[in-house]
């Protein structure tokens, strides 16, 4: 589910007898067109400073850093989260919980601006996105804060994997993952927008469909219906849905179905089955077993996280 955080598994801790520092220690991976850096920190530590020449993806793999960007306020970032700056962007990170039995370990994936603008420019030109003339592949330097699903994360994994490896072939592997990462990325930027409520263009049919879901949960909401609001065939739709997401149609209606369940479930009065109706699910125990699926924890559980 794409509010669920997916965890990456991190890559072992570095033997303490190499540590240079207690605080950022920075182990270093460089390849053609990209460098993989894993900082640990053994120490509480306040607004450290750091800053990278290119745009960097940042993932959180073990512990708890609060991050400062952008003048705006510090936030808690987690395993399972993913942060994407900009070069040239200073960003300064608190360690509030780090020690030697409970380090912080964070990867930060430099990318060099050429291979960015290659990908993009490939992207455009195979696979132009429908709607204005300026509608079109790009990264959103505003949304730049999430969490990662499936797919990114195993792509972020795949990344760690090659850069770490010693094989010959690992640079050619990395280019074409990094292509793969880009496109995750804007995917999930993509949508974080939709979540947060941002209007894409008006005449990108992804919007219309997105919003017709979700006010439609209790209907009998399937593809053919979805591929006729977007005016398109329903394989065409089908792949249109799927290049800007990063998920199927019917994924995205049920992620809304347990998004909207969730919702509903911090009033503790509420009755499962009631929440199973509204919710736009016919059968109770294949609510119960979808929501278990995507949350870890049944919906009673959940609800019970906001008794007082």
């Amino acid at each position: 589910m794409q509010n669920q955080r997916v965890l990456i598994t991190p890559p072992d801790l570095s033997n303490e007898k190499s540590l240079k520092t207690l605080v950022e220690n920075r182990s270093v991976y460089t390849l053609n067109h990209c460098e993989l850096n894993i900082f640990e920190t053994y120490e509480s530590s306040k607004l450290v400073p750091l800053k990278f020449n290119d745009f960097v993806v940042t993932s959180m793999l073990r512990g708890k850093k609060v991050m400062h960007l952008f003048d705006e306020p510090g936030f808690d970032y987690l395993p399972g989260e993913t942060v994407v700056i900009p070069s040239n962007i200073e960003m300064k990170i608190d360690f509030p919980e780090a020690s030697k039995e409970n380090p912080t370990q964070c990867l930060a994936l430099a990318i060099d601006t050429t291979k960015i603008t290659e990908t993009l420019d490939f992207l455009n030109e195979r696979y132009p996105k429908k709607g204005s003339t300026n509608n079109y592949w790009q990264l959103n330097y505003q949304n730049y804060f999430f969490y990662n699903n499936v797919d990114l994360a195993s792509t972020i994994s795949k990344l760690i994997k090659e850069c770490t490896s010693t094989s010959i072939t690992k640079d050619v592997i990395a280019d074409l993952t990094l292509q793969e990462l880009l496109i995750r990325i804007i995917q999930t930027q993509t949508v974080k927008s939709l979540d947060d409520g941002a209007v894409l263009q008006s005449n990108n049919p992804i919007f219309e469909v997105t919003e017709f879901i979700k006010l439609n949960l209790k209907e009998n909401i399937n593809l053919k219906s979805l591929s006729e609001k977007a005016c398109m065939s329903t394989a065409s739709f089908y792949r249109f849905f799927k290049r800007e997401l990063g998920m199927s149609p019917i994924e995205y209606v049920l992620n809304e179905k347990i998004k909207y369940a969730k919702k509903l479930l911090k009033n503790p009065s509420i009755q499962i089955n009631e929440v199973c109706y509204l919710s736009g699910f016919e059968d109770a125990n294949y609510f119960i077993r979808l929501f278990k699926k995507h949350e870890g924890i049944t919906p009673k559980q959940y609800q019970l996280l906001y008794v007082n």
